[in-house]
């Protein structure tokens, strides 16, 4: 005895040949969103650990000009210590000493963001060309 289950009858064929091609279809649909959304995650990520960086480095070298008798290079050279190569190659340096002691002490940091993450977003309008990274780092100097 067959089982009535396991035969399938010929609506039934039917309805899965018409259905047959729209998993691939609705994949076609769904894939460049899926990588839009990805694209745009690993390039925040990789901005987000860029602005890290350059907020570590602004945070060394104001705590370092703080100091009495440091020098604007010997600043830069701590900040070139923290900061990888790859940001190292855009940066901008502003530093603002001042001269006495309880005078506010500012460095600040700025970078290109192409140099800290590949623009994979400017197919769809959004482009880091010309775009900085910025860190300002303020104390009272020693």
């Amino acid at each position: 005895m067959q089982r009535v289950d396991s035969v399938k009858t010929g609506c039934e064929r039917r309805r899965n040949k018409k259905r047959s091609g729209m998993l691939s279809a609705e994949l076609i649909m769904t894939l460049p969103i899926l990588a839009i959304v990805l694209f745009g995650l690993f390039e925040f990520a990789l901005l987000f650990t860029a602005r890290g960086e350059l907020s570590e480095a602004s945070r060394v070298a104001a705590r370092k000009a703080t100091l009495p008798g440091v020098t604007y290079d010997s600043v830069e050279e701590e900040i070139r210590r923290v900061l990888s190569p790859r940001l190292q190659r855009t940066m901008e340096v502003s530093i603002d000493q001042g001269q006495r002691t309880g005078d506010v002490v500012t460095v600040a940091i700025a970078c290109d963001m192409n140099s800290a993450s590949p623009d994979l977003l400017w197919p769809i309008g959004y482009s880091l060309k010309n775009r900085k990274l910025y860190e300002v780092t303020k104390m009272i100097r020693e």
